[in-house]
């Protein structure tokens, strides 16, 4: 890297570098981390767990337990696979959602993350394409980007991604022989837009997928976090062979025990071990052993419950705050999980908003983050899971504040302030706002 003003470089073994190093970059996400975690900052950034839900009494016990009973093995190497009574519960976790499958079609993982890492390292050349969601999750933008794959965007609308843009882009890449290695997905509550998969799509999606051979990730993460009713099964329980789930703990119990999980078909699986092993051997036993007795010895199934209501009252919470400081600026309304996708009017940009947001103390995700394009500068993304429902009101007046400011500037170079709020029913009277 060099410096800008004098052209010398600031690392003495860049030229070193092997080319898909060029790929790693920090996330806005990531950099959005040193901001937001002061105190004085309304965090709407990051997807954290409010893991301070938990019974620590109980989760401690596991620990105590497993130490007493097991440390020996818990703090030694183990198999590259996983640990055969954590996946024997991962198989009962997954039948929630109808999908079929045995304890060794499952590798334990160091978090979903390392799973989409492994996978992308297995199928990807430089230049292939991966058909994404439009916009996707700014973790897997990272790891694609990092093989140097080609990320191609489908557009989605509020049913999820729209099958007849999948096919007209597959017959973009395929005129243009672009290999296309795999469809990755994030069917349930879709991590930034919030939208759900509708049951037809699923099946159209995979029968395109299956008719060019494609192969489909489903990265699951939030499936369990839903707030009325379950979502549509996942996309594996209906095709066992050209699909791989990729499940988390992270998100329905703790990520700082880092664990998650692969189910694939079995060629892919038993590379999947080998590649595992590899990188870092074995994943923890510690980590597993401790999730494999809290399974055992506690109700997860209720802890998982009392998650649902605390999310779904924090979504309630965002949606009635965004009604009354920002009524005019769309947005969705997830069934579960943790986020909303906000549209902001014509003119504004959420990157170049940020920095006037921090100094009015709230954080957001500017939607450029979830996208290979550069597109995304209308969107943002707002998370309502760890902030307490007092905060994410107050969070949201601040940015009503300064959206109503943005909307002011903007119109100093484009129509009068008053025909813009006209617009987006943004009332710069209105409480909290001016």
């Amino acid at each position: 890297m060099a410096s800008p003003a004098s052209g010398i470089s600031l690392d003495p073994w860049f030229d070193n570098y092997a080319d898909r190093a060029s790929g790693l970059s920090a996330s806005e996400v990531r950099a959005l981390f040193a901001v937001a975690s002061r105190p004085e900052v309304v965090s709407l950034a990051g997807g954290m767990p409010f893991v301070a839900a938990l019974p620590f009494d109980k989760v401690r016990s596991s620990v105590d337990r497993v130490l007493r009973d097991s440390g020996p093995s818990a703090l030694q190497y183990g198999s590259g696979q996983g640990l055969p009574q954590l996946r024997e519960r991962i198989v009962e976790i997954m039948a929630l959602e109808g999908i079929r499958a045995g304890v060794d079609d499952v590798v334990v993982t160091t978090g979903s993350q390392q799973g989409l890492d492994l996978i992308t390292k297995l199928f990807v050349n430089p230049g292939d394409a991966i058909l994404t969601e439009s916009p996707s999750y700014v973790g897997a933008m990272g790891v694609f980007r990092s093989y140097q794959a080609r990320v191609e965007h489908v557009a989605m609308d509020e049913q999820g991604m729209i099958p007849q843009a999948l096919t007209e882009r597959i017959d973009y890449l395929t005129r243009q022989n672009v290999p296309i290695k795999f469809l990755y997905l994030i069917p349930n509550f879709q991590n930034p837009a919030g939208v759900t998969l509708s049951a037809k799509r699923r099946l159209d999606i995979l029968d395109i997928a299956k008719a060019h051979k494609i192969l489909v990730l489903e990265d699951n993460p939030y499936g369990l976090l839903w707030f009325d009713k379950p979502p549509p099964p996942a996309i594996r329980s209906a095709d066992d062979s050209g699909v791989i789930y990729l499940g988390s703990f992270s998100k329905t119990f703790a990520p700082g025990l880092r664990v998650g999980w692969v189910v694939a078909p079995h060629g892919i699986r038993e590379k999947l071990v080998l590649a595992s092993e590899a990188a870092i051997l074995s994943p923890s036993s510690f980590s597993q052993m401790i999730l494999s007795d809290y399974f055992e010895h506690q109700d997860w199934k209720g802890q998982i419950d009392t998650f649902r209501g605390l999310y779904q009252e924090r979504r309630d919470t965002m949606a009635a705050a965004l009604a009354s400081f920002l009524p005019g600026v769309s947005h969705t309304m997830p069934l579960g999980g943790f986020y909303m996708w906000l549209t902001l009017p014509e003119g504004l940009d959420s990157k170049e908003m940020l920095p006037r947001a921090v100094t009015e103390l709230v954080a957001y995700t500017p939607g450029t983050a979830f996208y290979a394009n550069g597109e995304g500068q209308r969107h943002l993304r707002l998370a309502f899971c760890y902030p307490t429902p007092e905060f994410i009101t107050e969070g949201i007046k601040r940015l009503a504040k300064v959206i109503t400011e943005e909307i002011e500037l903007v119109s100093t170079f484009g129509p009068p302030a008053s025909e813009i709020a006209q617009a987006t029913n943004v009332d710069s009277s209105s409480p909290g706002v001016n």
